[in-house]
Order: structure tokens, then C-alpha cells, then sequence
């Protein structure tokens, strides 16, 4: 089937495709990624992982797949104290998916995939789906790419936060955007319970707003997640071309 990047097609393209397309929306903020990494690795990211995808499966798709302008911010307010950070918050944030959902209703659109890079989205793109489903008769659906990536695949954490995972697949998208890592054997920890997130100031600051270890990133090993999560990205763009 087809592949349209929304910017650029016209109005008389996107008419033709909307009522059958799923629409695919990449999102992710831009904010300090520690000392070494550019602020809009999480939005980078979303939209190269979507697009990657998205030409992988296209001419199998059993609907056209239309990549929608990547939104470049996102709930980021926890990283403000660092500077280099541009936040939504996350009444804000909602607002706009929620918008960008009526604007697709009246475009003709049917169905939405939010492909989510940055953590602090979560819990906005679960309202967002759950809400524009109802308000606009949408069927959406919500992934954070770095849940795709196989069980096994990394020993790290994933995603972290500007550590090895992030660090490595900025190396291997272009390390341009990577900055001097210097050695941190030793991360700062904080304390943690099983099964419940915590959330704190502090912990941020400790951790001076990165996590793990950046010096260890291999730019072949990011290439190699990369492509993995690029193909399971597009094994769900198949499923959702069936059932969304």
C-alpha cells in the first residue's frame, strides 16, 4: 500500500487516504539529556524508529500508513531544573493530542498510532487514546518504541534516561548529536521498590539528570536496536493495518 509523509502531501492526497490510512504520530520532547546528548534525542528517535518502520511494511500494509509531522515537545517539566528543556505540561500536552485527534476526525481519518519516545508522555497518550476514542470516534492506539525492543536484547536499562541505551542509539543514528562521555563507574542509585515507580526531585539531581553508564555505548550494538525495533515497530503496523 502507500506511504505519505503528511507534510508532504496535498489536501486532494490526504482526502483520498485518511478514511482508510492509519495515521501514525511520533512524539517525544526536548529536553537535557545530561552533558553529552542533544535535547531532542527522544523526539529523533520517535520519528526516525516511525518512519524506519513504516518503509519496512509499507507495500505489505493492508492499509496506507501516513507519517504525521513528529511533535517535537512533550511533558518535560521534571528536567527544567537542568536547563535546555522546552515543556509541555501535561494538561497542555494532552490538549494538543487531543487536538491534533479532532483535526484528524475532520480530515477524514479513522485511526491513530501515537508512537511515543519520552517517558514522562505515558500516562498522557493512554488519556489521549482513551478520550479521542470516545470523542472522536478514533481508533487509536499508544506505543512507547523502547517496549519493542526483545526480551534479551540489552542488559541494560531500558530506556534510562540519556545512558547507554539512548547514548547508543544516537551513535548509531548520527553521533554528531553525542557529545565527550566521561566514565562513571559508579551511577548514583536511589532507593526503589518493587514494582512501583517513585518520583522525586531529588532523585533527579542525584543522578545529576542522566542515568547508568553513556561511556559504555556502542554505536554497532545501536545500529543492532535500532533495527530491531524498527522491524517490530512495523510487525505492529501489519497487525493494526488488520484490526484497528
Amino acid at each position: 500500500m502507500t506511504l505519505v509523509r503528511w507534510q508532504h502531501g496535498n489536501r486532494s492526497e490526504l482526502g483520498e487516504l485518511l478514511p482508510e490510512a492509519i495515521v501514525v504520530l511520533p512524539l517525544g520532547a526536548t529536553e537535557q539529556h545530561g552533558p553529552h546528548l542533544a535535547t531532542g534525542t527522544d523526539w529523533i528517535l520517535a520519528e526516525a524508529v516511525s518512519l524506519r518502520a513504516a518503509s519496512l511494511v509499507h507495500e505489505r500494509a493492508a492499509r496506507p500508513l501516513v507519517v504525521a509531522p513528529v511533535l517535537p515537545f512533550g511533558a518535560s517539566d521534571h528536567h527544567l531544573p537542568f536547563g535546555g528543556t522546552l515543556s509541555l505540561s501535561p494538561e497542555t500536552l494532552l490538549a494538543v493530542l487531543l487536538d491534533v485527534a479532532r483535526s484528524l476526525q475532520a480530515d477524514g481519518a479513522r485511526r491513530l498510532l501515537l508512537v511515543n519516545g519520552h517517558g514522562g508522555n505515558t500516562g498522557v497518550c493512554h488519556a489521549a487514546a482513551a478520550t479521542a476514542s470516545n470523542r472522536y470516534n478514533l481508533n487509536v492506539a499508544h506505543v512507547d518504541y523502547w517496549s519493542l525492543l526483545s526480551a534479551g536484547s540489552s542488559d541494560v536499562p531500558v530506556p534510562g534516561h540519556a545512558g547507554q541505551f539512548e547514548t547508543a542509539l544516537m551513535l548509531g543514528l548520527d553521533s554528531g548529536f553525542v557529545a565527550e562521555r566521561k566514565e562513571r563507574p559508579d551511577p548514583p542509585v536511589g532507593a526503589a521498590v518493587d514494582d512501583v515507580a517513585l518520583h522525586t526531585a531529588e532523585s533527579w539531581q542525584r543522578i545529576d539528570g542522566y542515568t547508568d553508564r553513556p561511556e559504555l555505548a556502542d554505536p554497532a550494538i545501536g545500529r543492532k536496536w535500532f533495527d530491531q525495533l524498527a522491524a517490530a515497530l512495523g510487525d505492529r503496523l501489519l497487525e493494526l493495518a488488520e484490526v484497528l
